[in-house]
């Protein structure tokens, strides 16, 4: 059910990079001067930097991470010489606005963010980390519930009718975040794609998961007949999102999950259907903070990362329906069986 939030932050993000080279900051004429200057000699100031080489011709040479020498994890903590020059002039330049009581603005759609150890946005890192553990915590709780604590039929296969399906929602939300933290450490095109694309699947796969659940559909045959189609449109949808852009398709996809796990919380008889509810609404108020877009506190926390913490303990409450919605099932199919 979280996913649905996520897409609709991909959307908000998508219409940032659209107006990518709009943003204030990379359109301020000393700045541009800065960068200019950076990538003509390597350095600003008396700070120079490695990574800004050139030949003996006076030509710039930037090779590609492949080519490079140094161990993929090393090189990952540095930066190339446009995004060094990018990252301290727009330092210098922000603390030449501090200086005259002017508050921070974007640069190249993004708030000026304070770097450590290499990493971009570091709060929403740790915070991504983070939903991960929580999300690899509540898969394990919930396998270890299904095949060690409730009956089993023959001792092997589990009464709960979805366990499967669950436990694929686990490794996609595993999936997800991880590639949530790596872009957040590094934003570029590569990095970009496997965020985005790995959310809309995880949020296609829940899409399914939320229909079969709130409708009840058990017999295998009429899975595949719902599935089927919602998988071939969420590929082509993924294709579709790294080769055009990001389109209003992905918030239908979230407010209809959404919709039917509202709905169904309302008319059924769970006993855990307070933690939809929750779930629900507490996640709609996070989105809030999205829409607000402050800039970063310190450097660091900025509302996106301040979003992804607030879904780390709706993950836990998440995974808690999950555990729970297990137990009443199979204590229902166990009380039908005698």
């Amino acid at each position: 059910m979280l996913d649905g939030w996520v897409c609709a932050f991909l959307l908000v993000l998508s219409w940032s990079v659209e107006v990518i080279d709009a943003s204030a900051g990379d359109a301020d004429p000393r700045y541009r001067g800065c960068i200019t200057q950076c990538q003509e000699t390597g350095c600003i100031g008396q700070r120079c930097f490695p990574n800004c080489k050139f030949s003996s011709d006076g030509e710039f040479i930037d090779r590609p991470w492949y080519m490079q020498q140094e161990p993929l994890y090393l090189q990952w903590k540095k930066w190339d010489c446009q995004g060094d020059c990018r990252y301290y002039c727009m330092l210098d330049r922000e603390k030449e606005r501090e200086s005259h009581n002017l508050g921070p603005v974007k640069y190249h759609g993004k708030w000026p963010f304070r770097r450590i150890y290499g990493m971009q946005e570091p709060a929403s890192v740790a915070f991504s980390a983070l939903n991960l553990a929580m999300h690899f915590h509540g898969w394990v709780s919930f396998f270890i519930l299904i095949h060690y604590k409730l009956p089993l039929k023959d001792g092997k296969k589990a009464y709960y009718e979805y366990a499967g399906l669950w436990h694929m929602y686990g490794l996609l939300s595993l999936n997800s975040w991880f590639w949530s933290a790596v872009f957040h450490s590094r934003d570029v095109d590569l990095t970009e794609k496997l965020d985005y694309s790995s959310a809309v699947v995880l949020l296609g796969y829940s899409l399914i998961l939320a229909i079969l659940r709130t409708f009840s559909i058990r017999d295998e045959a009429t899975r595949v007949m719902v599935a089927a189609p919602l998988i071939a449109f969420v590929t082509t949808h993924v294709m579709y999102i790294n080769f055009y852009l990001l389109d209003y398709v992905c918030v239908v996809m979230a407010v209809a999950q959404l919709s039917m796990w509202a709905v169904w919380a309302g008319v059924s008889n769970h006993p855990s259907r307070w933690k939809l509810w929750l779930v629900v609404i507490a996640g709609g108020l996070a989105m809030l903070l999205e829409i607000y877009d402050f800039p970063p506190h310190q450097g660091l926390f900025d509302a996106h990362a301040l979003w992804h913490a607030t879904t780390i303990p709706l993950t836990y409450i998440w995974w808690s329906f999950i555990r729970d919605d297990a137990e009443f099932r199979t204590s229902n199919l166990l009380k039908k069986a005698k």
